[in-house]
């Protein structure tokens, strides 16, 4: 028999992106509290306040980065964005876009079209 090789544990390395760039821009989102409100609700073992060396939160212009040492969800992620643009009274304007594997990407709704269809009512009338 040959000898078994000893596997290592592969330790997960998660690194999620937020872009909130077109928000930012227009100066209806506050990226620093946005970083604050993720420092401070991220759960790490059923408890916040817990990220420890397992999970990093960086801002860099008009993003957040999140890297994880630990399993990590990205959809997690995107619960705590809606849940930030909801308090902040953004969620009517503002959605979360997946825009690849490890990157969200908030947009805006389209509400050209509704206001335009809105006005040809109007005339009709």
């Amino acid at each position: 028999m040959a000898p078994q090789k000893s596997v290592k544990a592969k330790r997960p390395n998660n690194r999620y992106v937020i872009d909130v760039s077109a928000p930012a821009n227009d100066k209806i989102f506050d990226v620093a509290a946005f970083e604050k409100f993720l420092h401070d609700r991220i759960k790490v073992e059923g408890r916040t306040n817990n990220l420890g060396e397992r999970v990093n939160i960086t801002r860099t212009d008009d993003k957040i980065v999140v890297e994880a040492k630990i399993d990590f969800s990205k959809r997690y992620l995107k619960y705590l964005t809606k849940k930030f643009l909801k308090k902040n009274q953004l969620r009517d304007w503002l959605r979360v876009v997946s825009e690849s594997k490890d990157t969200y990407k908030l947009k805006y709704f389209n509400v050209s079209n509704e206001a335009e269809e809105s006005g040809d009512d109007e005339e009709e009338e």
